[in-house]
């Protein structure tokens, strides 16, 4: 759905040389910040309105490291599940297109401090999906 283009700093990697993993889940969250960006809105605005986007699981698997200088695309997919979003996330290198993380992130939204069934959303991927048809010739 959507796909954001970033690069590694030298202070996001350990000893190691290599990407701290609580980095990957920084570039995730970065890049659903940027999809709604993408689409007029914020989190910040939807907590304005009452909503509350809070994360109840993240499960990251590490298949191949990053390094410092490495340009890499954090890739984006969201659907729902029940009342339940679901950001299925990749992160892959861009000089060989190799996949450095896939990530699962599991977000509920709460409205003026009730659990929702996050409408709201409904409305975003509605826009999103009106926005790629337009594209398309």
């Amino acid at each position: 759905m959507f796909e954001l283009e970033m690069k590694v700093r030298d202070y996001e990697c350990d000893i190691q040389g290599i990407v701290n993993n609580s980095n990957y889940q920084r570039y995730m969250e970065h890049t659903r910040h940027e999809f709604l960006h993408s689409l007029g809105e914020s989190f910040s605005g939807l907590r304005g309105n009452g909503f509350e986007a809070v994360v109840s699981c993240v499960n990251i698997q590490y298949k191949k490291s990053l390094r410092p200088g490495d340009v890499f695309h954090s890739c984006l997919n969201m659907k729902k599940e029940g009342p339940k979003l679901i950001f299925d996330q990749t992160i892959i290198r861009s000089t060989d297109h190799v996949t450095c993380a896939i990530g699962r992130i599991e977000v509920v939204v709460v409205h003026n401090g009730k659990l929702t069934r996050a409408a709201i959303y409904d409305e975003l991927i509605n826009k999103w999906e009106n926005q790629s048809s337009s594209h398309v010739k």
